[in-house]
């Protein structure tokens, strides 16, 4: 079976009038379809450079990403992308919001309109369909946002942080939901994060990665009982604790920012 994502052997270099910065260097993974695969480590190892390659926002210096067997060569309707901010309109209904990549593909119909409203409804968001984003509190505008990306029917979610602003309880509520969510809709899904415990919850594996230049640390294979769980269920288990210590020990001789 072919791979949903697949790096190979990638290498990104920024160039500027004054220098040539290597951001991350031979990076190679693949990622099965229906997988939940988070990239967790300091800042400067590249994670966010790494998903913008995969959503072809950039193209890389060296190697290739393929995305269901297709090399990536520009922005793609199969990857989807979910950011730290939700970047909704405020002057566009909360509906509206959900439906603008839809709009911006002109694939906009009245079925489409629909399955929106479903999504929202998925969301417990329905009744809020006619509200504007500042009337909102930030774990809804994030839901909206999950709507958003979920409307194009992406074969490939990428999600940036995106629950770092959230208060502690609104997150581990939104872990569940797009954990669920995700798995319901057989959707294969990269999460760039900071938070080890985020990473372990919600993930069937976790890729560290060092920093100046990124590059692979160490891969983990999330314990079975923990990914039978739900992420808050999760963090009670024996086996989380354990692999928590596990992977913080792989940042001890990395140098964070």
């Amino acid at each position: 079976m072919k791979a949903a994502v697949t790096v190979n052997d990638v290498t990104q270099v920024y160039v500027t009038e004054e220098r040539a910065t290597l951001a991350i260097q031979n990076i190679d993974f693949s990622i099965q379809r229906g997988e939940f695969v988070s990239l967790i480590g300091p800042s400067g190892c590249g994670k966010t450079t790494l998903l913008s390659i995969i959503a072809g926002l950039i193209a890389p210096t060296v190697g290739t990403v393929t995305v269901a067997g297709k090399t990536v060569d520009g922005p793609t309707r199969r990857v989807g992308y979910m950011l730290q901010q939700d970047y909704l309109f405020p002057w566009r209904t909360i509906v509206d919001n959900a439906s603008i990549g839809l709009e911006l593909a002109g694939t906009l119909s009245e079925d489409n309109k629909r399955s929106v409203l479903r999504l929202l409804d998925e969301m417990g968001l329905l009744a809020y369909k006619d509200y504007y984003p500042p009337q909102l509190s930030g774990g809804m505008r994030q839901r909206v946002a999950l709507v958003r990306t979920l409307a194009t029917d992406p074969e490939i979610m990428l999600l940036d942080e995106p629950f770092s602003a959230l208060d502690y309880q609104t997150k581990l509520q939104l872990e569940d939901l797009v954990v669920q969510t995700l798995k319901a809709k057989q959707k294969t899904a990269i999460l760039v994060t900071h938070d080890i415990s985020e990473a372990i919850a919600m993930s069937d594996r976790i890729i560290v990665l060092a920093p100046n230049p990124g590059r692979i640390r160490e891969s983990f294979e999330i314990p079975e009982d923990i990914r039978a769980s739900t992420p808050l269920e999760a963090r009670e288990l024996p086996d989380f604790h354990a692999l928590f210590r596990l992977i913080w020990d792989q940042f001890g001789g990395m140098p964070h920012a």
